[in-house]
């Protein structure tokens, strides 16, 4: 299995990157604009890759400081962190609209899958235990085409 992320589906154009760190309360930094501007360009990025990114223009960054960055973004809800079981964890931009993810098996490929049935959070419980759910977490595992096409 590789460690490739893939995401070839429709991603809406996010606002500049100093506009929507300064609305999510946080102070623009070069490291906080280049970690935005990599996200942007690939959606369900590990942090490595990230950082991959962040270094074609800042080429002294530090993976220390790309991790501040993430966890500030997180924290402040501009980004979602998804941890697919068996995988590092990724990270998007797409938040607050309670989509749910494929995760090919054999390469890691994953794809934005919207809500499945009905208004957010898309799927009711049999039992709350008292909860007021918000979200629904789906993660949908299988076989994309290519990976699909070569196991035949």
């Amino acid at each position: 299995m590789t460690d490739a992320v893939h995401d070839h589906g429709a991603h809406a154009h996010a606002p500049s990157a100093d506009v929507a760190i300064r609305t999510a309360g946080l102070r623009v930094t070069a490291t906080r604009r280049a970690v935005y501007d990599a996200l942007e360009a690939q959606p369900h990025a590990r942090a490595e890759q990230v950082l991959d990114r962040v270094r074609e223009t800042l080429d002294a960054s530090s993976m220390q400081s790309v991790y501040n960055a993430l966890g500030d973004f997180v924290d402040a809800g501009l980004v979602r962190r998804i941890e697919p079981a068996g995988h590092p964890g990724l990270y998007e931009m797409r938040v607050d609209d309670n989509h749910h993810h494929l995760v090919c098996s054999g390469c890691g490929r994953v794809e934005d899958v919207d809500c499945v049935v009905g208004a957010a959070p898309c799927l009711q419980p049999s039992e709350t235990h008292g909860y007021r759910i918000h979200t629904a977490e789906v993660t949908f595992w299988g076989l994309c085409s290519d990976c699909a096409a070569s196991a035949s």
